[in-house]
């Protein structure tokens, strides 16, 4: 079922939280035995990005919310540097109830909660989907290993889905870690991609505010300076990513990639860190 035949985007609302509320409810496996809730996803009902974890863990039962331990503090700082932020993405799990001590769910506790996932794909619609670890991965990449296709991007049922590692395997094997920060960084690059391919438009930008008013301008100022000539037409803004009125900041070093944590998307350079992701002009020059 897809948005045309959902109908408006309260019908698509309603069925979302008819969903949460059929999750909250359910009895159909073992997995309610023990746990303290049930947690159905959370996120913008209209999001263009869909990530998909595995199951909650004792953090996300005790407060009913995905990925708010550890592994989802991990996840929103990845967010954040590529110029996204929870509130913007809907977070999901395979698995709606805590798996005893959090081992991994078994094949009729996954079958049990598939179509409550299939319903809030069908509901909230996204470009695209990240799947996060083994078992997200294996409902759309079945028999393949995330080792051989993490960060390569591929059409699924008309959407586009992203085979990434999960948070909590990045964090306990530090190899994995850059893996995943590379991996992730390409997220913007393919939402913008699948937009085009979607016909639809970037949604809209973040309210603009002064750069006096920036939280990080002590550090900005041995990596930006003021350039008053930098107008918005010379400027290629990241929409989803909060940005400031003029006068405008432009790179002091000749070569974007010296600044620290610099990255490219969607034809920009900015840098979330050292100045809250304002645009770069050095990638127009």
């Amino acid at each position: 079922m897809r948005m045309a035949e959902l109908g408006t985007p309260d019908a698509r609302r309603d069925l979302l939280e008819r969903v949460s509320g059929e999750i909250r409810a359910c009895r159909a496996c073992v997995l309610h035995e023990g746990t303290r809730q049930a947690v159905p996803g959370e996120g913008n009902p209209d999001a263009e990005i869909l990530l998909i974890g595995e199951a909650p863990g004792q953090n996300e039962d005790l407060q009913g919310r995905p990925f708010v331990g550890a592994s989802g503090q991990f996840l929103t700082e990845m967010l954040r540097q590529n110029g996204l932020r929870r509130e913007d993405v809907f977070i999901a799990n395979v698995v709606k109830h805590r798996p005893p001590n959090n081992r991994d769910p078994l094949p009729d506790e996954i079958e049990a909660c598939a179509s409550f996932l299939s319903h809030q794909i069908d509901a909230i619609d996204p470009l695209v989907i990240i799947t996060l670890g083994r078992f997200s991965l294996a409902r759309f990449f079945p028999g393949e290993k995330i080792s051989q296709i993490h960060g390569q991007p591929r059409t699924i049922g008309g959407r586009t889905v992203i085979p990434l590692y999960h948070p909590a395997a990045a964090l306990h094997q530090g190899a994995l870690r850059k893996v995943l920060e590379a991996d992730f960084a390409k997220v913007p690059g393919i939402v913008d991609i699948a937009r085009r391919a979607a016909g639809r438009i970037a949604p809209p930008a973040a309210p603009l505010r002064p750069m006096s008013q920036c939280s990080r301008r002590s550090r900005c100022s041995t990596t930006w300076r003021r350039n008053k000539s930098a107008t918005a037409s010379r400027v290629q803004l990241i929409s989803s990513v909060p940005q400031h009125q003029s006068p405008r900041a432009s790179c002091r070093s000749s070569r974007p990639l010296e600044i620290p944590a610099c990255t490219r998307v969607s034809g920009s350079w900015f840098n979330p860190e050292m100045h809250e992701g304002i645009g770069c002009p050095r990638s127009l020059q």
